[in-house]
């Protein structure tokens, strides 16, 4: 097991910065979310999982009412493009 400290300075309003080595293994950017994990008395640090329920309301609809079924077949359009891209890259 590899093991590696990071040394960060807590603010006086409880604030940290998170070095860059830190950020790069948990893949987070400005303005993402992290957990903390209390299990203990220790401390893990995690990229915070989006659940729907953490967006709902987040973007508000074109129009009112919405059409569910232009929204779904849009969505899936949109997906299959994005994992057609991927699909792409890997080759």
């Amino acid at each position: 097991m590899r093991v590696e400290d990071h040394l960060g300075t807590i603010t006086e309003k409880g604030q940290i910065t998170l070095p860059p080595a830190v950020r790069q293994v948990l893949g987070v950017k400005p303005r993402d979310h992290v957990t903390f994990r209390v299990t203990d008395g220790r401390v893990e640090l995690l990229p915070a999982r989006m659940s729907l329920e953490s967006v709902y309301g987040a973007v508000k609809p074109r129009k009112r009412p919405e059409n569910w079924k232009s929204a779904g077949r849009q969505a899936r359009e949109e997906r299959a493009k994005y994992r057609a891209s991927i699909t792409l890259k890997r080759r």
